[in-house]
């Protein structure tokens, strides 16, 4: 058997994940990581140096940032902050993106220029990464896809090009549902540089479900190749709700207590579709997404979500033949809500004259709603709260991240009643469809419950509270790392008294 060859970490303030592929589990391990710090009374703050997603969130000092960043810095219990995601890319295209630098929008730049952009980007992330050390006594870093990706490598300021930079340990971090988990591990360990592959401090093998025992033979091959501790083996956690990073949740869950239908259309330049997880998740909607090639099923309501270019999208609904079943579906008396760009594509017409989210020029909007919208340079940045204007005494809040600025007639029939005087979103005259531009509208309980009775022609529902359920599962997947991972491999002198491995046999999927 070889030697193994456990090095010592670098500094150990700082701790990166990093993971063999995407959805590995760095974004759950790092959320999960900052709530067990958090119960031992350690000042822990997330950090992701570089983001690639179309789910997003306004922080405290007025920016955005990764949506996964802000359910991190819930774990640790924190306000989420513009340094914990310092570069967010926004992909407005296929080759391109909008660059937001410290939660503001500095650029929409093609691959290409990007990469040569990356300098400047890295000097931003170093920036918010020394501010954050010097804030807190320890600071949990997320990679993005993987270190291995070896024409990422240069100028590389997402994976093992911050690590080498801050002179941190990475954990690496492979699903073992995906199948292939030796290969994923030891295929990545063995692309790294001497120096990488140095840094990293041992595996987390996620998503185990089974018999422990057959694995056993295969973590002891691992440790004994590599030189590398297994750090421990997650279980599967059924059922776990924790906001998605990008990845749309797919599933559909068999619910005998359903008693509305809801559908939403899934196009190219989806954002912000965690929007929908308080009616995915809710015990009485039977919720589906819709596909590409996918015909809209019937509903009691269709929901248009966010956009990144609306137009685009807007034509991706048409060629779908997805216009045409809307039409079907309110001439039925069914319901529509469109948040954020679903809102603009509820309008009479949408103006890009900037060129802000593609080539410049306009767009026949779907006419449900007698307004327009112009997108316009500023985005605009903000939490809200207020009440519903149809129901004022159902409190509502959420947050808008947008470019456009609509006007027209419809907007005299708000959706919502915001403070300091505003208003926003659209109702029409026959009280079937909505609009608004606040995102997170649903994670309110008595909103919610007010908007499915409306979508359901007045019967009641349940208010069920989202952020509860949120942060009880935070806490169950805190309890699974406590009871499966070597933390003192993690964070030495934190965790003295569980200086000894966890025991692996026996282990069962949870």
């Amino acid at each position: 058997m070889a030697v193994r060859r456990f090095y010592p970490m670098p500094d150990s303030r700082t701790l990166m994940v990093q993971g063999t592929t995407s959805d590995a589990g760095k974004s759950v391990l790092v959320a999960g990581l900052c709530r067990v710090l958090r119960r031992r009374g350690v000042s822990v703050v997330p950090f992701k140096p570089q983001n690639m997603a179309l789910n997003s969130a306004v922080t405290a000092d007025g920016g955005e940032i990764g949506r996964a960043q802000a359910l991190q810095a819930q774990a640790a219990g924190l306000a989420p902050h513009t340094d914990m995601n310092p570069v967010l890319l926004k992909p407005s295209s296929d080759t391109g993106a909008q660059v937001i630098i410290h939660g503001k929008v500095a650029a929409d730049l093609s691959a290409a220029d990007y990469h040569a952009y990356k300098p400047r980007a890295m000097a931003a992330v170093m920036e918010s990464w020394q501010r954050l050390r010097a804030r807190h006594e320890q600071v949990v870093v997320e990679g993005a896809g993987s270190p291995a990706e070896i024409n990422l490598r240069d100028r590389d300021i997402a994976n093992m090009g911050f690590a080498e930079a801050a002179d941190c340990p990475v954990v690496l971090v492979a699903d073992i549902d995906r199948g292939g988990v030796f290969a994923h591990l030891v295929g990545t360990l063995a692309l790294l540089s001497p120096s990488e592959q140095a840094r990293v401090v041992g595996f987390v093998i996620n998503r185990f479900r089974g018999d422990i025992g057959l694995l056993q033979s295969g973590l002891d091959w691992l440790e004994a190749r590599t030189g590398k501790p297994v750090i421990g083996v997650l279980p599967y956690l059924h059922g776990l709700f924790l906001d998605a990073e990008d990845a749309l949740a797919t599933g559909v869950a068999d619910k005998g207590t359903a008693r509305l239908s809801v559908v939403a259309p899934v196009p190219p330049r989806i954002s912000n579709h965690t929007d929908l997880d308080p009616l995915r998740l809710h015990p009485e909607v039977d919720f589906r997404w819709v596909g590409p090639g996918q015909p809209m099923p019937p509903a009691d309501l269709v929901v248009l979500p966010g956009s990144k270019n609306v137009r685009d999208d807007l034509a991706w609904l048409r060629a779908q033949g997805h216009v045409a079943s809307l039409l079907r579906h309110l001439r039925y008396g069914g319901r529509v809500l469109g948040i954020c760009g679903g809102f603009q594509m509820l309008g009479e017409r949408i103006d890009d004259p900037l060129g802000l989210e593609g080539v410049a020029g306009d767009a026949r909007g779907l006419g449900l709603l007698p307004f327009e919208t112009t997108l316009a340079a500023d985005k605009q940045l903000r939490t809200v709260s207020g009440v519903l204007a149809q129901a004022p005494a159902v409190p509502a809040h959420g947050y808008e991240i947008h470019m456009g600025v609509s006007t027209g007639p419809a907007l005299d029939r708000p959706m919502l009643r915001l403070a300091h005087g505003r208003a926003d979103g659209a109702v029409s005259e026959d009280g079937q469809v909505m609009g608004t531009y606040v995102h997170g509208i649903f994670d309110a309980p008595q909103a919610l419950a007010w908007l499915l009775s409306w979508a359901a022609g007045g019967a009641r529902f349940e208010a069920v509270d989202l952020a509860a359920r949120r942060e009880a599962d935070i806490d169950r997947l805190a309890d699974a790392i406590e009871t499966h991972l070597h933390l003192e491999r993690l964070f030495p002198g934190r965790f003295a008294h569980a200086a000894t491995r966890p025991a692996l046999r026996g282990l069962t999927g949870g």
